[in-house]
Order: structure tokens, then sequence, then C-alpha cells
């Protein structure tokens, strides 16, 4: 019999749909992966129970012939989003042990179209970080290894790296991610999976936990281009619980997916030519503008002046968002409270906030609460926000010679756990090619194009119009198709 958790989104969804196997088994099969592989720890919590119950769910509406778009599909749910009557956590002690009573606009919207929950996946604590390894509940290790490295372990990329590892492990098909400067696309790309950042205000941001809220945009991370297309349709929306949420109608994005690019144009910044860069990376960028240019589109080369500004700038307009928003933190409503004997009130505060928050989190409140201090506002996040509107006007500009801009997703593959924890900056890095599609709240894709030489997944970034993940999705499918990329990391978990 064929292995179900092989299968992709479309393929479990089709085929249930044709009777070739109940939606029990696909998640008793997945259930079985999951349980099997706690050496990766991509979950903080595992549902099997939530799984088998949307199954027998699924398969009693295939009876009465009553499908969901996504009936027989489990997933597994980023520790990022609420979800009624299970444990979320950000992957921090401050919310250990939080069951809210209500559900995210985002995981609802799947429940809704037949989804079942695998489980809560491990992340950076509080989406803050680019390896998974700031997590309170432990870091999530990558299923790959390198070709002649031993048994280091990898990093998965962060902060969705619960959800980048369990979707190359085969422990779930599909996965909800979270992208504030980069952290859907980056751990896609280091373990050779898809992902796909939408326009800002495409998914609602109610009910996730808040990172930087003018950031912050939830999407999907799947094998596949297609499965990417059919998830977003089931994410995206508009929602009055969120003011930033884009009323606009949802796309039909598989339907219309293609990948002739006839008469389109793909514009190739000169300045994301890094000096230094991995030659590997500037092989794979090239190799995917020649599979974009077979697919028929023509390419231009195109300036973004601003980028080398982008990262500086994000790294004081993200950290002051999440000065604001961890404010709420505090020990009196909910989540952790260090009450220490004969403590005042701002003695709790001081106590609550040292022992909830990790190293990681505190770094980017405190960078947060100094630019955003009497002294400082000006000089710092005022001119970062003017930065970040050049940087936006840039993609305008360069808009009018494209449709899609190439880029390479990250400047290097999958990198050791522990080898950029003791320099915040290197780590930051990561993000450089990133981050000024999410100052502009743009749409950005990572695709698996390549291994490099240590048998390590490398991806390309397709950057889109605003509103135009049709364009982003399309040119994805072209480098998908070309490319080939069917590899995958060897089990030794």
């Amino acid at each position: 019999m064929t292995d179900l958790t092989n299968l992709t989104v479309a393929q479990i969804r089709d085929g249930h749909r044709a009777g070739d196997f109940s939606a029990v088994e696909v998640a008793e099969a997945f259930n079985a992966n999951v349980a099997g592989a706690k050496a990766l720890n991509a979950f903080i919590v595992e549902t099997p129970e939530h799984a088998i119950a949307a199954a027998k769910a699924a398969d009693a509406d295939r009876s009465a012939g009553t499908l969901k778009p996504l009936s027989g599909v489990p997933i597994g749910m980023k520790d990022l989003f609420a979800t009624n009557g299970v444990q979320t956590t950000a992957a921090s002690h401050m919310l250990e042990g939080f069951v809210p009573r209500y559900e995210s606009t985002v995981s609802q919207k799947l429940w809704d179209a037949g989804c079942g929950m695998l489980g809560k996946l491990n992340l950076d604590q509080f989406a803050m970080g680019s390896s998974n390894e700031t997590s309170y509940f432990g870091n999530v290790i990558s299923p790959w290894r390198r070709k002649d490295g031993g048994n280091a372990a990898l990093a998965p990329g962060g902060s969705s790296g619960g959800s980048s590892s369990a979707i190359a492990a085969r422990l779930c098909p599909a996965a909800t991610g979270t992208d504030t400067g980069g952290s859907i696309r980056q751990p896609a790309a280091f373990v050779g999976i898809s992902g796909i950042k939408p326009t800002y205000g495409r998914c609602s941001r109610w009910g996730i936990v808040a990172f930087a809220s003018s950031l912050d945009q939830a999407g999907p991370m799947a094998r596949n281009v297609r499965d990417c297309a059919i998830m977003l349709e089931n994410m995206a929306g508009f929602d009055p619980k969120d003011a930033t949420s884009l009323d606009l109608a949802v796309p039909n994005w598989e339907a219309a997916l293609s990948s002739d690019l006839k008469g389109k144009k793909v514009g190739i910044p000169k300045e994301y030519r890094l000096e230094g860069i991995d030659p590997d990376i500037d092989a794979m960028w090239d190799a995917g503008i020649a599979m974009l240019k077979d697919a028929g589109a023509e390419v231009v080369e195109i300036s973004l002046p601003h980028t080398k500004y982008a990262l500086p700038a994000y790294y004081i307009i993200a950290p002051a968002e999440a000065s604001s928003n961890l404010a709420r933190y505090d020990g009196v409503r909910y989540g952790l409270r260090d009450l220490p004997e004969k403590a005042g009130l701002q003695d709790m505060y001081a106590a609550t906030r040292a022992d909830g928050f990790g190293p990681e989190v505190k770094r980017r409140i405190m960078i947060g609460t100094y630019v955003l201090s009497a002294g400082f506002y000006d000089a710092y996040y005022t001119q970062a926000q003017k930065v970040r509107t050049l940087i936006a006007r840039d993609f305008s500009t360069a808009f009018e010679s494209c449709d899609v801009i190439l880029a390479p997703t990250a400047p290097s593959a999958a990198f050791g756990l522990g080898e950029k924890m003791a320099d915040p900056l290197a780590m930051y890095l990561n993000d450089v090619f990133a981050v000024p599609a999410s100052l502009a709240g743009l749409p950005a894709m990572s695709v698996p194009a390549a291994l490099n030489r240590e048998g390590l997944p490398l991806g390309l970034q397709i950057i889109g119009k605003a509103f135009d993940e049709q364009g982003v999705l399309n040119a994805g499918l072209a480098i998908e198709e070309r490319a080939g990329f069917t590899a995958r990391a060897e089990k030794w978990w």
C-alpha cells in the first residue's frame, strides 16, 4: 500500500474524494509519524485526537456527499495561533500552560474547510529568531544532514522551524507559518519545501500572538506550490475583527496556476548581488534566471537602491513594535505570574518578565524600548519608518518595468545549531534577502531549487506586486517544474 504520508495536500484531498483511502487512515499514518519523531522536537503539543475527529467527520461527509474543500487533510499548526482548548505558548515560558477559549481566524477557517490538527508546532520564542534555537521548549532539529558532515545537527530555520522540519520529515503534509521578516521563506528554503508570505492583510492576524503588528503575516508552508495555493485559499479572507485585514475577494489561485510566463518580465535586483556570498547561491540564482527564461519570461535588471538600509530599518521597527506588544505580559491577566515573597506590583512585573522571557526576546524588548524613548524616537524609529517608505517606493518603481522579482531566499544553506547563537548580528544577516519584501508588505515565496555542495537545499525567492499572489505562485510553479527538486532528507530520527 502507498505510504500515505508521502502524499501532497492535493493528492490527499483528491484521493479521499475518489475513495482511494479513508481520512482516518491518513490521520493515523501521520499521527504515527509524529509519535515516532520526538528527536526532531518539531511539536510542542501533539493532538492526535483532533486529527482523528476531523478525519471521522470527513469520512462521514464523503458518505453524505457534503465534502469540504480540505476534507481529509491533517495539518500542523504553528504554536503562535490561538487554538480553542489547546495550549498556545508562542514557545515561551511566559505563556506555558495558557489554554485559550477562542480560536484564531486562520485556524478556524482551516477547521471549517475540513482540516484536522496533528499538533502545535515549535517555533522561536514569540517568533523572534532565525534558527528555532530560542524556544523555551528546546530547539527544533532539521531532518537534513550535511552530505559529509557526520551527525552535526542543523537548524531548520526560523521562526517557523517546527513547521518546516515537520513538513520535510513527512510529519504533516502542510502547516501554517507566520512571516515577520522572512520566517516562512527562510525555513522553507533551509529544508527544501515551499512557503508563501501573502500580501500584508490577506490573512487575518486575529488570534495570532503578536510580534510586530505592521509586519506579521500568516501564510502556508507545504511540499509544493500547488499545495501552498490550496492552503492559502482556505486561510485568506476579510476579517472584521482585524483592522488591517484586506476587504478583498479570495481568488481561486489553484485553478489559475500556470507555468507559462510568456509576456511576463522578471526583475533581477543588482543590489542583491552581495560581495562574498556563497558561490552556490549565485549559481542557483543564475540557474533560476535560466529557468524563467525557458518558461517564456523576459529578464530585466532592476535597481532597489535602498536595499542596504532594509536590515537596520527592520531591526529598529520590529523590536519597537515587539516592545509595545509584549508589554501586556505583566503577570496580571494571564500567563506566567512570579510573585516573590512580600513583593509589590513592580516587583511582580520585574520577576515575571525576567523569568518569562528568553534572552533574545529580552534583547529585542530592550532595543525597542530604547528606540521608542523620548530622546531617541526621532533619531531611530522615525528615520527607520522613512527608510521603510523609500524601500516600498523602490519596489513600486521596479514593478513599472517587471512583473515579479527573482532573488535568493537566504544567503546560505542551513547552518549548524549553535553556530550563530553567540553572534546576534550574524544571525540577523540571515534575513538580508527576505526583509525588504516584508517592509513593503509584498507577497513573496520561497521554492526549493537546488542542493549545495554539502547536499543541503537552497531556495529561490519570488517577490510580487501587492495583491498579485497569482503571479508569484505561477513563477514559483515555473521554477518548480524546471528545477525538478525531489530530494528529501534521509531518515535518521
